[in-house]
């Protein structure tokens, strides 16, 4: 009896250490479209390319059931929100990331329409002192 008992113990807790039962593990981001942009005079590249790289690792951590399939800058033509955002958050900067995803037939979280597609999605991200971005909100 005590050696089923330890199997039955050692099966469980196997179970609960290897996730068995685990939310789904986040957003898929490995097909991701980043199309060329139009140069920017307030951001550097790779500061468009961090921020893309912000938004993904959000995505991933928090999109369950959701197929990330385009990111994109929208330009500098936002510059006027950039300012409004850095304002509202309290930092030196703000930049808008724009993307699209597909959303599974669960409706990703339960929060989203099941199989639809979201485009024009915006992702808010702010930075101090030339820091890493961060993302402080997201939506339409």
């Amino acid at each position: 009896m005590k050696k089923g008992t330890l199997i039955l113990i050692s099966l469980i807790m196997t179970l609960i250490f290897t996730g068995c039962g685990k939310k789904d593990s986040g957003g898929n981001i490995d097909s991701v479209q980043v199309p060329d942009w139009k140069p920017s005079e307030i951001y550097s590249d790779d500061d468009i390319e961090a921020a893309y790289q912000t938004v993904k690792d959000y995505f991933s951590d928090e999109f369950y059931g959701c197929t990330l399939t385009k990111l994109y800058y929208p330009g500098d033509n936002y510059a006027d929100e950039f300012k409004e955002y850095a304002e509202r958050y309290h930092a030196d900067e703000a930049i808008i990331i724009l993307s699209s995803f597909d959303v599974n037939s669960s409706g990703g979280d339960g929060s989203f329409n099941p199989n639809s597609t979201y485009n024009n999605w915006s992702w808010i991200l702010i930075r101090n002192n030339g820091g890493d971005w961060e993302h402080v909100d997201h939506g339409y």
